[in-house]
């Protein structure tokens, strides 16, 4: 079965049959992800990638997701390219859904990356912000900042559910962002997904990104918070300095940061981890009981969430002064 939609030889034959990608050799569901429904797809041709888009990615913002991906690998920068059919249509329907076929990126992702390769993702993700630079869509930021209030209205019992007092907790946070939030940092197209499982290495470097569907325009230095949250929490929940520093330096090695981002990064990374956090709450009890893919645990956001509020000061993350 697939992820939240199957799919059946003949209507992957229907779909195949507008493109010179061969015939289908092996198609399987992929049982990771938690917005879409992921295919590996076989052809006699190659592998690539179908994806199916379900109710959170919302139609209208496809061309600027779709179109993204093929300016960066126009740009030069590794990423999984959509795949135009006779027509030089990219977006496609299939069981009534919007999906797209997209090139296989080799690579290897990691779970519990290494110092080293913390560094490269820095590295990737500072190039992804310069490649992209002129891409002349613009998609804003549904998740950020500005929505988080209005997310967690209805999730007052879900939190509740999950830790007696986190209510109250999580609204500080959210009265706290709303009076100190940083505006006017360097911006631009950002991933806003950039986690260790959309990274790929050949071996210890860096090898390209995928899914680049929460993709958007907001501050550089917010999908740096967002990539350290990811990165560079250990499995016991301690934050690891080390491989921050790394990270940021990877970074930089790229695109330095300025003052203002770099004193910027404690608040980013305390709201970056409120952003996956209120998701993760929301996913909890909404993925439907027969999807391969299980809903993250909002757990971990809520432990991360702890140590930005009890320590800010150790999460400057050793950027260079």
């Amino acid at each position: 079965m697939a992820v939240y939609t199957d799919i059946t030889d003949d209507e992957l034959a229907k779909l195949l049959a507008d493109f010179d990608l061969g015939e289908a050799v092996s198609f399987k569901g992929i049982a990771e992800g938690v917005s879409n429904s992921n295919f590996l797809l076989e052809t006699d041709q190659g592998r690539f990638i179908l994806t199916v888009y379900e109710s959170r990615t919302r139609q209208e913002e496809l061309p600027f997701f779709l179109g993204l991906m093929r300016w960066l690998a126009e740009h030069g920068y590794p990423c999984a390219t959509p795949m135009a059919d006779r027509g030089g249509e990219a977006l496609k329907r299939v069981r009534g859904k919007p999906c797209a076929i997209v090139s296989f990126l080799p690579g290897m992702s990691v779970r519990r990356p290494s110092v080293a390769r913390c560094r490269e993702a820095g590295v990737g993700l500072a190039g992804l912000h310069l490649a992209a630079e002129g891409f002349p869509l613009s998609r804003v930021n549904d998740l950020g900042q500005a929505a988080w209030s209005g997310m967690f209205a209805p999730l007052h019992a879900a939190a509740e559910a999950l830790k007696p007092g986190l209510a109250q907790v999580i609204e500080g946070d959210l009265t706290r962002f709303d009076a100190a939030w940083p505006k006017g940092l360097p911006g631009g197209v950002i991933h806003a997904d950039f986690f260790p499982d959309n990274v790929f290495f050949h071996g210890a470097e860096f090898a390209g990104a995928i899914d680049f569907y929460f993709a958007c325009n907001d501050a550089f230095a917010y999908d740096v918070a967002i990539a350290l949250n990811a990165w560079c929490f250990e499995l016991d929940g301690s934050f690891n300095i080390t491989a921050a520093r790394a990270m940021v330096a990877g970074y930089e090695s790229v695109r330095p940061l300025s003052p203002a981002e770099r004193s910027a990064l404690p608040i980013l990374a305390h709201g970056a981890a409120m952003r996956f956090f209120l998701t993760r709450l929301q996913d909890w009890g909404a993925t439907p009981a027969d999807a391969l893919v299980k809903p993250h645990d909002p757990l971990e956001y809520e432990r991360k969430l702890a140590v930005h509020r009890a320590a800010p000061d150790l999460v400057l993350f050793g950027a260079s002064a």
